[in-house]
């Protein structure tokens, strides 16, 4: 899966335990720019190093897998959690973060084209 979208927050590395770290990015995903949404994902172990090239306001392409996972308190109700956990991540340029409108050649000054010109028809 994947989805475009700004990053909103970069979390430090967290060292979970001595062989597990994680880190979180948060990107402000916007289908309709007046509720935008804000969704966390995570990059476990050697991911980690992904979020190193990003910073705040950067447009981002994330690519991840969805998981999810029952877990089970002490009087027996299982709650159940999602993972949004990160594999690639591409920081897109400029002109991703602008809207897809096509490109123009600029005007062009006629009145210095040579008036000699033989159209052939």
């Amino acid at each position: 899966m994947d989805i475009k979208g700004k990053v909103h927050e970069v979390s430090p590395v967290m060292n979970v335990t001595e062989t597990f770290k994680k880190r979180e990015l948060v990107i402000e995903y916007a289908e309709n720019p007046q509720y935008p949404e804000y969704i966390k994902f995570e990059a476990l172990q050697d991911k980690v190093n992904l979020f190193d090239s990003v910073k705040v306001g950067d447009q981002v392409e994330v690519f991840f897998n969805l998981r999810g996972r029952p877990w089970t308190d002490r009087n027996g109700k299982t709650a159940y959690f999602n993972t949004l956990v990160v594999w690639r991540l591409n920081v897109l340029g400029a002109q991703a973060a602008q809207s897809s409108q096509p490109e123009y050649a600029p005007p062009m000054d006629i009145s210095s084209a040579p008036q000699d010109d033989d159209l052939p028809f």
